[in-house]
């Protein structure tokens, strides 16, 4: 099964005016861009996308090949370390690699060293990057404990002495990663975004929680938007993007410029054909059936048909089981019912019905292994 046409890449970049609730996509991400004059190489990357979000795992290139198919505009790699990629890693080299599909690819780098993030994005940009993306954001504890990541957040000098080394080394724009902070009771991203700004940073993505909250509050949009009036780069929001409404309720009177979806997008990657269209789309069985297939289709042109490729394919797989079964067909009075809370912090309610759609709902260890070996075996309801 193919996703509707509308959704699917054409030759070439995505289209920055897509319809959006019957309004143009860069006009409802954002009402002011004079920052950055339309037509500029910046815009061209920034402005009204609709994007998917860097995450280690969730973002290999079968996925994001996926997304790109159901709309999403931009892509970037799963997180690099640094370090490890200009000291010659045989492990971070395969994570620059991009599918021919994705006409905007970006290389996300982690690091707390200016002349290795500075060496890593010009290795990246050797390989094709369209742009790198500095890593602030990670609140993984081995990552922080080292001193980058979310620990930088709490070093906002340091943090623009890595943007400018990297300024330096690169022309391909360069997008940072921020939090509104590191400790939940001091935010500070109106700080350290004026520090990536001044050292030299095209564009900043702010992901709305602290490394402190982790997931357990709901993202703070109105302090993304406060990010994005007080810089003159466009600022790309990120967290809790699961339906058409969310987009449609966060954004207006902002100047946020684009969206990046991470878990909504790994509970269905359709969501970028729902935010473009401003409407939900809900899949029958046989078509999430035929999207999971999908999946397992391009996971086996990337890893291979032989027995080591198929044992990387069914981790894979397995890992997006994780999520997958996490989808409910919610409509916009549940939405609004949910409110404030997003709806992707809310307990999903247990499903009932019909076997399969039961199955596709579980969360067990053992319902995923189902899915996958009747996925493998064609063993699921077609049309």
């Amino acid at each position: 099964m193919r996703p509707d046409d509308t959704c699917s890449p054409r030759d070439g970049e995505a289209d920055t005016a897509a319809p959006l609730g019957g309004r143009s996509l860069v006009v409802y991400l954002g009402d002011g861009h004079e920052g950055w004059p339309e037509g500029s190489p910046v815009h061209a990357l920034f402005a009204g996308r609709i994007g998917l979000a860097a995450m280690a795992t969730g973002g290999n290139l079968p996925y994001r090949r996926l997304c790109r198919e159901f709309g999403a505009d931009l892509t970037c790699s799963e997180m690099v370390l640094a370090d490890k990629l200009v000291a010659g890693s045989r492990a971070e080299l395969p994570l620059l690699r991009r599918h021919a599909s994705e006409a905007i690819f970006g290389v996300q780098l982690c690091g707390k060293h200016p002349d290795s993030m500075a060496a890593a994005a010009a290795r990246a940009a050797e390989l094709g990057a369209r742009f790198v993306d500095l890593n602030f954001g990670c609140p993984i504890d081995l990552v922080v404990r080292r001193g980058a990541g979310a620990a930088l957040l709490e070093r906002p000098a340091k943090l623009g002495a890595i943007v400018a080394a990297t300024r330096a080394r690169v022309a391909i724009p360069i997008s940072v990663k921020l939090r509104s902070g590191y400790q939940a009771q001091k935010p500070n991203a109106l700080d350290t975004a004026r520090a990536a700004v001044d050292a030299g940073a095209d564009a900043l993505v702010v992901h709305g929680r602290t490394r402190e909250q982790r997931y357990r509050r709901a993202a703070d949009w109105a302090l993304i938007a406060r990010v994005a009036a007080s810089v003159d780069v466009p600022v790309i929001g990120n967290g809790d993007i699961l339906t058409p409404w969310d987009l449609q309720t966060r954004l207006p009177g902002t100047r946020i410029a684009s969206v990046m979806v991470a878990r909504g997008a790994l509970i269905k990657p359709w969501i970028f054909r729902e935010l473009k269209q401003g409407r939900a789309w809900h899949p029958t069985l046989p078509e999430r059936w035929a999207i999971m297939r999908r999946y397992y289709d391009f996971a086996t042109e990337h890893f291979g048909e032989d027995e080591r490729g198929q044992t990387r394919v069914k981790r894979f797989f397995l890992w997006h089981c994780g999520f997958w079964h996490r989808y409910r067909p919610y409509t916009e009075e549940d939405f609004r019912a949910a409110a404030p809370e997003p709806l992707i912090q809310t307990r999903a309610a247990a499903v009932v019905g019909e076997p399969d759609a039961v199955l596709l709902a579980s969360a067990e260890a053992s319902d995923h292994e189902i899915v996958w070996r009747r996925v493998l075996d064609r063993d699921y309801p077609v049309g």
